[in-house]
């Protein structure tokens, strides 16, 4: 097993203890959509542009619809199973899966009102730094101040931005969050009030 197969269990688990009509945190979906989503990301290489590209996003959302149609269980059975063969997603899996399956699993959780985070193993907290730090250097680069992210031991994961220093500490997974705009985190900011609050309202993620 890697992380991201362990993760991509777990988000199963997860999804079929609070059902198919459970709110997310990403807006406008249940976690019916959000299921269809993966499914299409990793079934449907047609759809795939869509995800990140406005100008095929028609099509995507078409496909994706017609995914959710699908009963509950059929959905996570073809989700659990992993990419087909033919998906590139089979090879590069424990590479692009992690921060995926990670996010998606706290917009589960996070969604239903009260939570708590999570205890992550020292090998996944490793597994999510690998992407979340070149991930973070981009998404961080334009911020309204100079934003350095940073993990409780003091390792440094990203900094960018331009204007008075904000320190944001967290552990990964709540680093992780952050960087794809996620508001229902765990993290401490240090800096001016003023710059703090720029860097918690300015827009995030991909």
């Amino acid at each position: 097993m890697t992380i991201a197969r362990d993760e991509r269990a777990a988000l199963v688990t997860t999804l079929r203890a609070v059902g198919p009509d459970a709110p997310t945190l990403c807006e406008g979906w249940t976690t019916r959509d959000l299921t269809a989503h993966m499914i299409v990301r990793e079934y449907r290489l047609d759809a795939s542009p869509g995800i990140l590209i406005s100008a095929f996003a028609g099509h995507t959302k078409s496909v994706q619809d017609k995914a959710a149609e699908a009963d509950w269980e059929s959905m996570l059975a073809k989700f659990a199973a992993g990419p087909p063969l033919y998906s590139p997603m089979k090879l590069i899996d424990r590479f692009v899966n992690v921060s995926e399956y990670f996010v998606h699993h706290e917009d589960v959780r996070r969604a239903a009102g009260a939570w708590e985070p999570r205890t992550i193993s020292a090998e996944a907290n490793k597994a999510i730094l690998t992407p979340l730090k070149p991930m973070a250097k981009r998404v961080i680069s334009k911020s309204p101040a100079t934003v350095e992210l940073v993990t409780p031991d003091g390792e440094q994961v990203a900094t960018g931005g331009t204007g008075p220093s904000v320190r944001v500490v967290g552990e990964p997974l709540e680093l992780l969050l952050f960087s794809f705009g996620r508001a229902q985190t765990r993290l401490d900011f240090e800096g001016d009030a003023d710059a703090v609050a720029a860097v918690k309202a300015a827009k995030r993620g991909f």
